[in-house]
This record gives structure tokens, C-alpha cells and sequence, in this order.
């Protein structure tokens, strides 16, 4: 049996009494989420959004035969990951997914403002309803992405958050996502949906781990919602490991004056491809993205972007920086639309890529399409190896060769890292970054 096979037996199976809610009317997107999947099913080779990234062939070799959707979880090993990378003392709320069901005893919460919910998606379905009926699934910047209409179809759990208006939330919210591959594969659809009304605030964390040594994969869908004058910080990291893959989309809308930060950081897996689609829809709109690939072995990640100016004044940045060693590739693709009405239109997009080895490549296509006239836009991309005048000038300071690469390379990717909102998470980062470096120089 294929992997696509298997989903849609799946999905048909527990077509009836999945979300418990079959005549709801985010139930009736699912069903036609599932009949779009069954057309589109998984991208075939000449796919051209996929052209580099072939991972329906690897996902059909790891996981058509053995693919298992509800696997078993050993809470010994995933306490000790949890011990490892939270610690004691976060002042945050913790969520725990394993194997894509939600862990209450591995997780933890503070007190959250009036009004705040910080809960799990199954438990939204029933307790807040009419906040699913407005916002899941109602976000199309990509009708055509099979592994969207595979999740909307299938996802019965993830983390929802809703900050009401003018509410500060300030305590970060955290959420981890983790294979449990001790026991075999491991197969998950998390479904998130973060909604910031007027002039809230508030800022979450998605990691996503692997313990065992079997292969995992994740399909994720992470919606964001940004209403006026509201601010979502988010971040995404991928600490995963070499027989881990992925596919995941992130889609955020913005409503008048406000803003929006994603970082994603990716440092290891088999195959990890990442969308983040926004769409600035109002005057005054801000969104910035920032993204660093670290990648050796034979680790493959794919970022494509897509920023859409819809309306005047409005703002993005865009910076993606990568570092590949031994057999890696990476792959970036950033488009960037200003419609005819978005007059005074900012954009401004940049990939800088370091090879470390001759065997090391990247694919990287930045694109502008520009149907206004009074605009400030740019894009560019750069793939090199280290500056040997930066590396010549550390060097006649006394440090080794691999010293000073590993400070030039550590100093290229503080662009992105700087951008990291919390400390610990930042600084649990910089120390893989930092002890590869040291172990590879």
C-alpha cells in the first residue's frame, strides 16, 4: 500500500465521527479539503513548486509499506528530551504533542490574561465553536498544495490560541512537536490556529524534535490570523533528526496596522520543506521574515515564501541565510506580489548562501511580480564560499584556520539569530550552531 493510499483509507474511515462534528461547517471543508486531495494527491516529479524537493518518492520509500498513523509513545525517552531542551524555570506555556496527540502530563500553563485561550484544536472544536467556524480552513494562498488539503482533511489535533482585543500576552507560548520513532515509523498531521484580534499581542513558538531512530514524519499547517493593530511574533525550529521529514505551511493574514515576525530556523533532517505564505491585506501592514538553514550530512530543506501586497503602504523584509556542508542542499524560492492597488508598496527580499564543501549545493530562485507603478522593491541572492580576505585578516591575528571560519560563519548567521524573540530558545541555537562549528573546524 502507497502512503497516499493509505491517508485517504484513513480519512474515509473515520470520515463520519471525525471532530465528532460531521455536519458542522468547518467539518464540510474538511470533505472538500479530502476530494481536492484525492485529485491533486502527492506532487508528482514534474510538479514545478517541488521541482527540487522530491519528497513524494521519498516519503513512498520510508513509509508506504509500514506507515502507521497512531503509533506508541515511550514517555521515558521524550521526558528525557523534554528535560534536555526546556528549562526548569521557563516562565512559559508549554504544550507537548507525541507522535501527534496531545501529552497533558508533559505539558504545563501559567496565568493567562481574561479572555486568553491557549488550548489544544480538539478541545477547541467543541468549547469554542464559532471561533473554528470563522477561521479554520478559511485561508487559500495555496489551493493547489496537496499536503494542505491532506491536513485540512485528516488534522484532529494542534495547538489553537486566541488573544482577545487589546490584550497583551506576555508570556510566550510554546509548543513541541515530537516523533517518537522508538517503537517504529511515525506518521503526524498537527493542525495549528493562532488568532490575534485588535491590538492584542502575543508570541509563539513551534519546535519540532525526534527521539528513536526510526524515520518520522510531520505534515503541519500553522493558520495566523494578525487583525488591526495586532502583533504575532512567531518562530519555527527544526532541530530534527536525519531520518526526519517534513512538510509544513504556515499562512498569515494581516488586517490594517499590523505587524508580523516569522523565524525559521532549520538544522537537520532528511527532507524538510517549509511554506510561509502571508498576505498583507490593508494600508499600513508590516511583516518581516527571517530564516537560517544550517545543513550537513545529506540533510535537504526547502523554503518557499510568498509575500502578497494587496493594498497601499505597506512593508515586508525578507531575509534567508544558509550554511551547507558535506552532501547538503538547500533550496529557497521567495515571491513577492504587489497588486495594482498596493501604490507605495515597501518589499524588500535577500538569500545569502556559504558552501563548505564542493559537494554542497543550493537551488535558489528570488521573484518579483509587480503590477503597480509607485513602488520600492528589491531582491537578490548570493551563494559563495567564506570571504578568504575576512578569513586572511583573523588569521593574522593569531587564530587557526578553523577558528576563524567558525567565527565568520557564526557572525553570518547572527542576522537571523538576532531575531529570535526568546533568550533560551536563541541561546539553545547558537550553542548547535556553535558546537558544530566546533566540531566540524
Amino acid at each position: 500500500m502507497s502512503l497516499e493510499q493509505a491517508f485517504i483509507d484513513y480519512i474515509k474511515d473515520r470520515e463520519a465521527t471525525i471532530n465528532g462534528q460531521g455536519s458542522t461547517d468547518w467539518h464540510q471543508r474538511r470533505r472538500t479539503a479530502f476530494t481536492d486531495f484525492e485529485k491533486l494527491g502527492f506532487p508528482a516529479k514534474k510538479n514545478e513548486e517541488y521541482r527540487y524537493t522530491p519528497i513524494s518518492r521519498a516519503l513512498e520509500r520510508e513509509f508506504g509499506e509500514s506507515v502507521t498513523l497512531e503509533s506508541p509513545v515511550d514517555s521515558t525517552s521524550v521526558q528525557e528530551l523534554l528535560d534536555e531542551i526546556i528549562p526548569s524555570d521557563v516562565d512559559a506555556h508549554v504544550l507537548v504533542f507525541v507522535n501527534g496527540k496531545f501529552q497533558s502530563t508533559l505539558s504545563s500553563s501559567k496565568t493567562l490574561p481574561d479572555g486568553v485561550i491557549v488550548t489544544t484544536l480538539s478541545e477547541a472544536y467543541q468549547t469554542h465553536t464559532d471561533l473554528i467556524s470563522q477561521y479554520f480552513a478559511q485561508q487559500t494562498a495555496e489551493p493547489t498544495d496537496s499536503f494542505v488539503a491532506l491536513n485540512t482533511a485528516i488534522a484532529q489535533e494542534g495547538l489553537f490560541v486566541y488573544a482577545p482585543k487589546n490584550v497583551v500576552v506576555e508570556t510566550p507560548i510554546l509548543a513541541y512537536f515530537i516523533s517518537d520513532t522508538s517503537s517504529g515509523t511515525s506518521v503526524a498531521t498537527p493542525r495549528n490556529l493562532y488568532i490575534a484580534e485588535k491590538s492584542s499581542k502575543v508570541s509563539v513558538v513551534e519546535s519540532f524534535h525526534t527521539v528513536g531512530e526510526k524515520a518520522s514524519y510531520q505534515n503541519a499547517v500553522s493558520e495566523i490570523w494578525v487583525d488591526a493593530n495586532a502583533s504575532l511574533h512567531y518562530t519555527k525550529l527544526q532541530p530534527e533528526s536525519k531520518q526526519a521529514y517534513h512538510t509544513g505551511t504556515t499562512e498569515v493574514y494581516q488586517a490594517r496596522d499590523s505587524r508580523f515576525t516569522g523565524v525559521t530556523i532549520s538544522l537537520q533532517g532528511a527532507m524538510l520543506r517549509n511554506n510561509l505564505n502571508i498576505a498583507l491585506d490593508d494600508e499600513n501592514c508590516e511583516s518581516h521574515m527571517y530564516g537560517l538553514y544550517m545543513l550537513d550530512g545529506k540533510s535537504h530543506v526547502d523554503n518557499h515564501t510568498a509575500v502578497d501586497h494587496r493594498k497601499p503602504n505597506s512593508f515586508s523584509n525578507e531575509l534567508y541565510k544558509g550554511i551547507m556542508d558535506d552532501q547538503s542542499k538547500g533550496v529557497f524560492n521567495g515571491k513577492i506580489y504587489v497588486r495594482q492597488d498596493a501604490q507605495k508598496t515597501n518589499a524588500f527580499q535577500s538569500n545569502a548562501n556559504i558552501l563548505l564543501t564542493d559537494e554542497a549545493s543550493i537551488d535558489t530562485k528570488p521573484q518579483l511580480e509587480i503590477w503597480a507603478d509607485d513602488v520600492k522593491c528589491s531582491h537578490g541572492a548570493t551563494t559563495g564560499q567564506i570571504d578568504k580576505e575576512q578569513l586572511f585578516y583573523l588569521r593574522t591575528r593569531g587564530m587557526s584556520r578553523d577558528q576563524a571560519t567558525a567565527i565568520l560563519l557564526r557572525a553570518f548567521a547572527g542576522d537571523v539569530l538576532e531575531n529570535i524573540e526568546l533568550d533560551f530558545i536563541r541561546e539553545q541555537v547558537e550553542n548547535v550552531i556553535d558546537q558544530r562549528l566546533n566540531s566540524n573546524f
